[in-house]
């Protein structure tokens, strides 16, 4: 039986702080799904396997949840990233290490960062607080991504094409 792999579309915007979208994302009627937490992620590869492809593996720990993660390689656009992506829900986190070190992966990198998830029909809006900034992604139908910036004021200017592990490795955080 051969499945579709589903397609994430987002984009990530750099955003002053995450304080003054609350009301703005409240006005275009985004309703909160998870309050401001901690995130930890660690990405696991065999060597530079994942990477050289630009796929990656994601195991993360968020809203009293654990989730795997794989991503493959980003599809050109001039602003939203779309990429492949397969997500499940993990049962055991340990396990979960312990089979992907059975596999010959190993843990590369650790993202610890603070988020808050929010709601509205088929979009999702997270707000992100990391070491080196604050930033807003949203994720969805392209349109609706755009119109959504559009309404809160942001542009092409606020994108931030890097991905969060390559502003963690350039800030030398991990």
């Amino acid at each position: 039986m051969k499945h579709r792999i589903p397609m994430e579309t987002e984009v990530k915007l750099r955003i002053p702080s995450t304080e003054a979208m609350l009301p703005l994302l409240a006005a275009l009627g985004f309703s909160e799904a998870e309050p401001m937490q901690a995130e930890h992620s660690t990405l696991w590869d065999r060597g530079e396997e994942l990477r050289s492809k630009g796929s990656a593996l994601r195991l993360r720990r968020y809203a009293g949840q654990c989730l795997l993660t794989w991503k493959g390689p980003k599809l050109p656009d001039p602003e939203l990233k779309i990429r492949p992506e397969i997500e499940t829900v993990i049962q055991d986190f340990e396990a979960m290490e312990n089979i992907l070190s059975a596999l010959g992966y190993s843990p590369v990198m650790t993202m610890v960062k603070r988020r808050a998830m929010f709601l509205r029909d088929a979009l999702v809006a997270c707000l992100d607080e990391t070491p080196f900034g604050s930033y807003l992604e949203l994720e969805g139908d392209p349109q609706a991504i755009r119109l959504a910036m559009e309404h809160l004021c942001l542009n092409a200017s606020h994108i931030e094409p890097r991905s969060y592990p390559t502003l963690f490795r350039e800030h030398g955080v991990s």
